[in-house]
């Protein structure tokens, strides 16, 4: 991963965009009116209580364990897509994309098992599985072999007199963003520019959270550094988390700073990221998200920075049919995320059909522009400003939040 910024044309778009993507989702809330309440993004860490990582855009209360033994509780899911290319690259891949990378064939995203118990006042939590998504979460490790088949694996306290005071220690996912690693937990299929490209998957180390008041609830965490169990130096990244939830709406920022580069502890990384979810009907949520983040070369002194915002909104149609329209813009000035000096966007658009209980399908479209010959066409690398992609994916899930 790393760090850019936009210039002030960069600016300029991100700001109509942002009013135009608002302007077009308000109107279909008051067009849709109240029907059926519509799902959001869920926190990707699921310890008992709230924690700081919970989203920006909120997710409804999820319904009693159904899977369990004793007192653990189980879920897991089986997601899978196929996924076409209208470029047809000859390396089979959907570039800049994480989770959803292959192209023109059918491909397993993840396949996983969880067991959990709530802290009482002690509790646990472990995610194992395999797939596409858990090679590219573990990419960047030092031994990725070792940990390729774990998502989250933490211990958790929570004080019976403490006042809702939480700590978590271990391997958890990131605070930031406003989608998650679970496919069933968000709007669209694919994740978000913002997502692969500007914040962390997960961190190794302390995690903790308390609620300040009923709506607002703070933490602070200590780890290791950005997606590494094992850290590449002996510096500590900090982080700090804030978050404020309300009937209509709900605003999620964090902050994180530390050494990331290897074998050094000098050349701190600053990322702030912030989402604000609304909720203006029942029918109705978006979000916009909003990252900026840089870091100074340890070595040449030069510092990098990047800008991205992103904004989505779901339309719940019926019970089970929803529709989700996605648009963001990212630059990457000194090309130190991406590797290219660009001025990226992109458009994504998501249907999804409801099934059955605990298995969703979604057909989405998504067009990714840059201001340079960055994608591949056939056999000759860099030599298309956009990728257009057309994919089907079926998410069969089990356990409590179905």
């Amino acid at each position: 991963m790393t760090y850019r910024s936009l210039a002030i044309s960069g600016m300029l778009r991100q700001s109509i965009f942002a009013g135009s993507l608002l302007t077009i989702a308000m109107s279909g809330a008051l067009a849709l009116g109240q029907t059926t309440p519509s799902p959001s993004p869920s926190s990707q860490s699921t310890s008992a209580s709230a924690t700081p990582d919970t989203p920006a855009v909120s997710a409804p209360a999820a319904a009693a364990p159904v899977w369990s033994v004793g007192p653990i509780d189980f879920s897991g899911l089986i997601d899978g897509y196929y996924d076409y290319n209208a470029n047809h690259p000859s390396t089979t891949n959907n570039q800049l994309r994480n989770f959803d990378e292959k192209a023109n064939q059918f491909s397993l995203n993840m396949a996983k098992l969880t067991a959990s118990h709530d802290p009482d006042p002690v509790g646990f939590r472990l995610d194992l599985g395999f797939g596409q998504a858990f090679e590219t979460i573990h990419a960047g490790e030092k031994n990725p072999q070792v940990f390729r088949n774990i998502e989250q694996a933490f211990v958790s306290v929570k004080p019976p007199r403490a006042k809702g005071f939480e700590a978590d220690f271990g391997d958890f996912v990131t605070s930031a963003g406003a989608e998650v690693i679970e496919t069933k937990d968000n709007w669209n299929y694919s994740r978000s520019l913002l997502f692969a490209w500007a914040i962390p998957y997960y961190h190794f180390g302390l995690r903790t959270s308390m609620p300040l008041s009923k709506s607002a609830t703070a933490g602070f965490q200590l780890v290791n550094g950005w997606n590494n169990i094992e850290d590449n130096n002996s510096g500590k990244t900090y982080g700090v988390v804030g978050v404020l939830t309300k009937p209509k709406y709900t605003f999620n920022v964090n902050y994180y700073v530390g050494p990331e580069q290897a074998n050094t502890n000098h050349g701190y990384r600053n990322l702030i990221d912030g989402t604000l979810g609304l909720t203006p009907t029942s029918a109705v949520s978006i979000y916009l998200n909003y990252d900026y983040a840089q870091q100074r070369s340890s070595t040449t002194n030069v510092l990098s920075h990047y800008q991205g915002l992103a904004g989505a909104a779901r339309f719940q149609i019926t019970k089970t049919i929803a529709f989700a329209p996605r648009a963001e813009i990212f630059n990457d000035p000194q090309g130190f995320s991406t590797g290219t000096n660009q001025l990226l966007n992109e458009i994504t658009l998501t249907g999804e059909y409801k099934i059955a209980e605990g298995i969703l399908s979604r057909v989405e479209y998504r067009r990714d522009h840059s201001d340079h010959q960055f994608f591949d066409r056939g056999n000759t690398p860099a030599s298309a400003h956009d990728q257009s992609t057309l994919l089907a994916g079926v998410v069969a899930f089990f356990g409590p939040k179905r």
